[in-house]
């Protein structure tokens, strides 16, 4: 390593959860290389300010990661620790995804009170969540509860629930269980019936694509299993175009040596449902994740997009 540098500026938001991911970084940082010097940046993102309107009305792409990458180019921070959920599937020229570290829990989680089970909420309970890709698949289970848009952070979210604004609400798994707080978890909702983000329960390490340096330094910090399943994912995402107005999920994990890829595309009132699987040679992530996408297009999803775009230009 040379003499030049011996610091490193992480950037990263500035919520609880966003500060233990990018601690987390800087521990396995420092546990290989502890003669740098890491500092975390806390930077303020356009979601993070505006709390009083659900993502999908706010519309735009990259509401939490815009400022940070801004911080990225113009040198004030080295490297930037993302939710892999909140990165849009294109990334500005110059920045790249160096590193993805290996994954938690990727499915989403359901707190309730009185710890009931999402089959067993009487009718009409009111469900929060910010997600219309959550809101639309638990309307097609359960029609007949009430879905109200719920921001802020996590401790805000359930300080609404304990307070009775909500009957249940549906958070990421891997959130609940970095602030060790897997025991609010009422229920991990089966993936067979609510498949999670594209992306969710991984991190990504976003750095300028020409800082060599930095990018072989946190070469160790990558878990290519994730990296793979990612991969898959966001290019079913990025065939389909999607963003925060549009319900798209999808999942991706190595079994038998092999990719396998689940995705799914649904109108918001969750009426319409699409749903399939493509398996794959895991070295060819994106061409899974393409081919999965064009399957759904084929099966009626391009008539659900065109819709949702239709009404939300």
């Amino acid at each position: 390593m040379g003499q030049a540098r011996r610091k490193l500026k992480i950037g990263t938001r500035g919520s609880k959860l966003a500060l233990w991911q990018s601690e987390w970084i800087k521990a396995q940082i420092l546990r290989v290389h502890p003669d740098l010097r890491v500092e975390l940046v806390r930077i303020k993102t356009t979601g993070d300010k505006i709390l009083d309107s659900p993502l999908s009305k706010i519309g735009g792409k990259g509401l939490f990661v815009k400022e940070i990458e801004e911080a990225l180019f113009s040198g004030r921070v080295d490297l930037a620790v993302h939710s892999m959920k909140d990165v849009p599937v294109e990334l500005p020229e110059g920045l790249v995804l160096c590193c993805y570290p290996k994954r938690e829990e990727p499915r989403d989680a359901l707190v309730s009170r009185g710890d009931i089970l999402l089959e067993d909420l009487p009718a009409r309970a009111k469900v929060g969540t910010s997600s219309l890709r959550r809101s639309a698949q638990i309307l097609h289970i359960r029609p007949d509860l009430r879905i109200h848009s719920l921001r802020g952070n996590v401790d805000t979210r359930l300080r609404k629930l304990d307070q009775g604004e909500y009957d249940a609400i549906v958070l990421a798994g891997a959130g609940l269980k970095r602030l060790g707080l897997s025991r609010r978890i009422t229920q991990y909702l089966d993936p067979l019936q609510v498949l999670p983000a594209i992306g969710q329960g991984a991190l990504g390490v976003e750095v300028r694509e020409d800082d060599h340096w930095v990018v072989e330094l946190l070469s160790f910090l990558n878990h290519k299993p994730t990296e793979l399943a990612v991969r898959a994912e966001r290019a079913f995402l990025r065939r389909l175009e999607g963003g925060c107005q549009v319900p798209i999920a999808a999942h991706s994990a190595l079994e038998h040596g092999g990719l396998v890829l689940t995705g799914m595309v649904a109108g918001l009132e969750g009426r319409k449902l699409i749903r399939d699987q493509e398996t794959g040679k895991a070295e060819r992530p994106e061409e899974i994740g393409l081919n999965l996408a064009e399957k759904l297009l084929s099966k009626g999803a391009e008539a659900i997009l065109r819709e949702i775009y239709g009404g939300h230009p």
